[in-house]
C-alpha cells in the first residue's frame, strides 16, 4: 500500500469524486483507512504518501480534495504537521487521525487550521463519510469566503481610484451638460491611467482635461488619479495653457519615480459667449466636433507629450469657432484603437466617425454608451485598452451627431 494510488469502483460515474491524499506511514492504518473509504459508497480517488517531504510533491503536482493526515510522520509530528500541512495546502480540507490515548490532539489540531479529526479503532464508515463531506464542503466555503474578500477588497479599491479618475464636475453658472465615461480595458476591474475631469473657474470659461498614462494597473491609475488632482488644482489656482502644462509634466517626473511613464492629455478651455474653444494638445488626438450638419475631427495644433522630453515646452494653443448649438467629445485611444468588426484593422478616427454617422440621434448620455456599445462589439474582445469619454453639449438642445 505505501505509496499507492487507488481509485474507488465506479470511479467514472455522475457522483462526486473526492480526490485524496492520505498521509500515514503505518501500512495497517493505511489499509484501514481504504476500507472505510470504500464502505461509504463514495466515489473517491485515494493516494497514499508516508512522509511530508512525498505529500510536499504530490500537492505541488496535482489538486487535491481532502488530506487525511497521521500526526506521527517519519519528518514531522504534532500540531507542527498541521502547520506544514497548511502552509503547503491552504485551501484543502484537512482530516487529523489520532491514536486513542490522544485526548487533546484533535482539538488542538483543528485550532492549529484541520477542519476535523477521527479517532483511529473509533472510526466507522458513516462517521467518515459525514466527516468527508463536511470538510470538504467546510473548506470550500471557505475558500470562497476568502475570494469574495478578496474581490470586495480589490472592487473597494478600485472604486477609490475611479473616484479620483472619474470625478464630479465644478459647475457654478455653466449651462453646459457634462457626460463623461470612464471603463479599465484590463481583466479583474484592473485600472488603468486614463483621467478626465471638467471645472468651471473664477473666470466664468469651462475647462476640461482627458488624459492618458501610459501603461496598465494601480501604478499608472495612481499617477492619473494624482495628475486629475493636480490639473484641477492648478485650474482653480489660475493656472493655464503653457504653464499649466509644464506644472503637470514637473508633478508627473516627481511622481512616476524610477518608472518611465509619461502622459498624453487634451486640454480644452470652452468660452460660450466667445462661442471658441481653445486647445492644447499634449500628445494627445483631437476631439471631436458635433454640430446640426454633422461629426467631424477638429483641426489642432500637436504637442510633446508630458514626460517624453522634460524641458521642451512644446505645446502650441488651437482657437477654435464653435456653432451655437453642438457638442466637443474627448477621449482617449481605447474608443479608436479596437478592432472595426469586419477586417483585422483598427476602427480608427475613421471607423469611428461612420459609425456615429450611422448611430440614431439620442440623448447625449444615451448617445455616448451607445458608441462605447457598438465599439465593443466590433472589437469582439480582441483589444483590451481604457477607455475615457467626456462629452460637452451646450445650446437649446442636445446636439445631434
Amino acid at each position: 500500500m505505501t505509496g499507492s494510488t487507488t481509485a474507488a469502483p465506479g470511479a467514472a460515474s455522475d457522483k462526486p469524486m473526492y480526490r485524496i491524499l492520505l498521509i500515514e506511514d503505518d501500512p495497517g492504518d493505511a489499509l484501514l483507512v481504504e476500507e472505510l473509504l470504500h464502505d461509504t459508497g463514495l466515489g473517491f480517488a485515494l493516494t497514499i504518501r508516508t512522509t511530508l517531504a512525498e505529500a510536499r510533491a504530490e500537492l505541488a503536482g496535482s489538486p487535491i480534495d481532502c488530506i487525511f493526515l497521521d500526526l506521527h510522520l517519519p519528518d514531522v509530528s504534532g500540531i507542527d504537521a498541521v502547520t506544514a500541512v497548511r502552509r503547503l495546502a491552504p485551501h484543502t480540507a484537512v482530516i487529523v487521525l489520532t491514536g486513542l490515548s490522544e485526548d487533546r490532539a484533535g482539538t488542538d489540531a483543528m485550532a492549529a487550521g484541520a477542519q476535523d479529526y477521527l479517532v483511529k479503532g473509533k472510526v466507522e464508515a458513516d462517521l467518515l463519510q459525514r466527516t468527508l463531506r463536511y470538510a470538504v464542503y467546510r473548506s470550500q466555503t471557505e475558500r470562497a469566503s476568502a475570494a469574495a474578500q478578496a474581490a470586495q477588497l480589490r472592487a473597494e479599491e478600485n472604486a477609490r481610484l475611479e473616484r479620483g479618475l472619474l470625478p464630479q464636475p465644478i459647475l457654478d453658472t455653466s449651462t453646459v451638460r457634462v457626460t463623461s465615461r470612464y471603463l479599465p480595458g484590463a481583466t479583474m476591474a484592473l485600472l488603468g491611467g486614463d483621467f478626465l475631469d471638467v471645472v468651471e473657474g473664477d473666470d466664468g470659461l469651462l475647462h476640461a482635461v482627458v488624459g492618458d498614462v501610459s501603461g496598465h494597473g494601480p501604478d499608472a491609475a495612481a499617477l492619473g488619479v494624482c495628475l486629475r488632482i493636480a490639473w484641477r488644482s492648478l485650474v482653480l489656482g489660475g493656472h493655464r495653457g503653457d504653464d499649466l502644462l509644464h506644472l503637470m509634466e514637473r508633478i508627473l517626473i516627481a511622481e512616476r519615480g524610477n518608472q518611465q511613464l509619461f502622459a498624453t492629455c487634451t486640454l480644452l478651455t470652452l468660452d460660450q459667449e466667445a462661442a471658441t474653444a481653445t486647445l492644447h494638445l499634449a500628445g494627445h488626438h483631437e476631439p471631436l466636433l458635433t454640430a446640426p450638419e454633422g461629426t467631424w475631427e477638429v483641426t489642432a495644433a500637436h504637442g510633446i507629450a508630458l514626460g517624453i522630453v522634460p524641458g521642451v515646452h512644446s505645446w502650441p494653443s488651437t482657437v477654435v469657432p464653435l456653432p451655437a448649438t453642438g457638442a466637443l467629445t474627448l477621449y482617449t485611444d481605447g474608443l479608436t484603437e479596437g478592432h472595426n468588426g469586419t477586417k483585422e484593422e483598427r476602427l480608427g478616427v475613421e471607423g469611428l466617425l461612420a459609425l456615429i454617422q450611422k448611430l440614431p440621434s439620442a440623448d447625449p448620455a444615451a448617445h455616448v454608451d451607445l458608441l462605447i456599445k457598438e465599439t465593443h462589439a466590433l472589437n469582439a474582445g480582441r483589444h483590451s485598452d481604457d477607455l475615457a469619454v467626456l462629452r460637452l453639449d451646450w445650446g437649446s438642445r442636445p446636439a445631434r451627431p
